[in-house]
């Protein structure tokens, strides 16, 4: 078998990838480990930046987002028995979020690139990537060989792509936070219209929403924390007294449909690059949630790497395919830390240090009183415009 482009993962990255290059006439076999059910089940982000909303769109795969995705235009940052809402519409004018699940934009990729005739294989086993230092790199799995002239890696932090690069050729970036997110999924309408960022001396909260009829929920616990200490009624229990700190707010409760706990890490991984081999998304970096910028970075990969690919089999200039990491690494860097602020300016760190809770609260009073420091949120949260590799000719998305 031979394709032009080989990707390794089914997920945001790599199927937004296959379709892109798909629309400018590359072809690509898609290879994920799990199968398509798994695919479009598994529960994660739901926050799109503007930039990702306006890609999705520009690329054909937007209908449904479009019907069903809920656009918002401010967030609520809810801390010392107040209510501050961040406004969108004021602090960056035409710029939002919009709530849309990420495996809801699985489906619609996955249903597109089946539509076009797309090449996607799942429950593949055994696959490892081989002779990435030449000109003719090829991928085996399950006693097949696939040719090709790159390969994009985007299998996740746990994937084959990033450990098949050799060893001294990445400088690895990480941090490990304190603590970690119990993520809860209910059936109940959600009690705010827009998402709550809440800090408290118990610890963080976060109410979000996946439709109008589907809530998401959120509270720091301990890094080591066993899911089985949180039944469904302490999570109730638990979300109310962090949320509940408003007079007038009443948290409205329902069938928990799923659970998890995540830890809270950062990583960074340089270059995103390794011969033929291209990382994206996960399996170059990934920062802590609160901040909501894992998907939209992931599109933000392969927005660039297309660019470049196309680049580069058109003119043959292989300028953007050299400029593809350092392009990358600006907008994660930039990302990496509006991640760590958001996160470093909510949660509880240290119940022993009054002296770092007084900066912590001193912080949230300036960004909800100086426009100056709301707005810099506001850019940052709806995502900062879209730069291109060197030399690419690229429409940019406002």
């Amino acid at each position: 078998m031979r394709t032009q482009v080989a990707i390794i993962g089914a997920g945001p990255a790599g199927l937004l990838l296959s379709h892109l290059l798909h629309l400018r006439g590359i072809a690509s076999v898609v290879l994920e480990l799990r199968d398509r059910a798994y695919a479009e089940g598994r529960v994660r982000a739901g926050v799109l930046e503007q930039g990702t909303v306006d890609t999705l769109i520009d690329a054909g795969v937007g209908d449904r987002m479009l019907r069903e995705g809920m656009p918002h235009h401010g967030i609520e940052l809810r801390y010392g028995g107040r209510s501050h809402r961040i406004a969108f519409e004021e602090l960056v004018p035409g710029r939002a979020i919009t709530v849309y699940g990420q495996q809801e934009v699985v489906k619609d990729l996955i249903a597109a690139r089946l539509r076009d005739g797309g090449d996607l294989r799942f429950e593949v086993d055994d696959v490892a990537v081989h002779d990435l230092a030449t000109e003719h790199p090829y991928v085996t799995f399950g006693g097949e060989r696939l040719d090709c002239d790159f390969i994009a890696g985007c299998d996740g932090f746990h994937g084959v792509s990033r450990p098949s690069i050799p060893d001294g050729v990445l400088t690895e970036y990480r941090r490990e936070y304190p603590f970690a997110w119990l993520g809860v999924l209910a059936r109940v309408k959600p009690s705010s219209q827009e998402l709550i960022y809440a800090r408290t001396d118990r610890g963080f909260a976060l109410h979000s929403m996946r439709s109008p009829e589907i809530s998401r929920f959120y509270l720091q616990v301990p890094p080591d924390e066993d899911l089985a200490n949180w039944p469904d009624e302490r999570i109730w229990a638990e979300l109310k007294t962090r949320l509940e700190t408003i007079p007038g707010f009443n948290l409205a409760t329902g069938p928990i449909l799923d659970k998890s706990i995540t830890p809270m890490r950062a990583y960074v991984a340089e270059p995103m690059r390794y011969g033929r081999l291209y990382l994206a998304g996960d399996a170059a970096h990934i920062v802590p949630p609160t901040g909501a910028k894992g998907l939209n970075l992931a599109v933000a990969d392969v927005r660039l790497l297309t660019d470049a690919l196309a680049l580069w089999y058109t003119t043959g200039s292989a300028t953007s395919l050299d400029g593809y990491s350092e392009a990358c690494l600006k907008r994660v860097w930039r990302a990496q830390h509006f991640s760590w602020w958001m996160t470093t300016l909510l949660h509880t760190f240290d119940s022993d240090d009054p002296y770092g809770r007084r900066l912590q609260l001193s912080h949230l009073d300036q960004v909800t009183s100086s426009r100056a420091a709301a707005t810099t949120l506001a850019e940052n949260y709806v995502g900062i415009p879209y730069e291109s590799a060197p030399g690419a000719r690229v429409k940019e998305t406002s």
